[in-house]
């Protein structure tokens, strides 16, 4: 699909791969991201899109969860296995198990189908600024970092020069968990309830699925240490001191 000219002197737009087989579906979701600015490449199946997105200079990837050859958890498992580019996941009823999945496989969101353009340009948009924190529109945690190396145990934090370590060794992580730690780095051993972090982390205006904060934690304990962020049963998560 041609991408809209950009004109001279402006950047270049953001780069969307959209993988969704249903034609009709992926032809009008592409048409109205363009509207908004953005380049979309197309794919009508996980292995094509997993090709396309191996080529490369996409940064956003919007995937839909039933795929042929390769359904949209396969793909964002894939995906994960060698970047943290973001990636919104489509399901086409909001099944819990579907929601579930891709959140586990890495995925940064989910929406429900058919999805109004506008919540899905906000949803980009959100994750767009996850994963630049040097943004002008970042969240508040933005203006809290300084540079210092925050240390909780062997959990080391450069909140500066976004980095993350436990026990000497690297942690790789995808930005959304990246912010989400930062979110808890910034506030320890205060609990954050599910809303404020769909706020801080998730830049949700709105009432959001707390789902997506429960998977994130789960992926990031992982990572991080499981005794690291502790549950409150009724209000939330804190991370720990020491």
């Amino acid at each position: 699909m041609s991408a809209v000219p950009v004109p001279e002197g402006r950047p270049a737009p953001v780069s969307i791969l959209l993988v969704e087989d249903d034609e009709v579906i992926r032809r009008s979701v592409a048409l109205a991201l363009e509207r908004y600015g953005y380049r979309v490449a197309t794919a009508g199946d996980g292995l094509t899109g997993l090709e396309r997105f191996r080529e490369g200079g996409h940064d956003v990837l919007l995937l839909d969860v039933m795929l042929p050859h390769l359904d949209g958890v396969g793909l964002c498992r894939r995906v994960r296995e060698t970047s943290t580019t973001p990636v919104l996941m489509m399901s086409a009823r909001g099944d819990a198990l579907d929601v579930v999945s891709g959140l586990e496989a890495g995925a940064d969101d989910y929406v429900v189908k058919p999805v109004d353009t506008a919540v899905l340009v906000a949803r980009i948009r959100s994750l767009l600024r996850r994963a630049a924190f040097g943004a002008a529109d970042a969240s508040p945690v933005e203006a809290a970092r300084k540079d210092t190396v925050l240390v909780f145990g062997d959990l080391a934090v450069d909140t500066a020069g976004l980095e993350v370590s436990r026990g000497g060794e690297p942690v790789a992580l995808a930005p959304t968990e990246l912010r989400l730690l930062l979110e808890f780095a910034a506030n320890p051993g205060i609990v954050l309830d599910r809303q404020t972090l769909l706020r801080t982390v998730w830049d949700y205006g709105w009432e959001g699925d707390t789902r997506v904060v429960d998977l994130c934690v789960q992926r990031l304990r992982k990572k991080i240490g499981a005794e690291r962020i502790e549950t409150v049963r009724g209000f939330g998560y804190k991370l720990r001191r020491t």
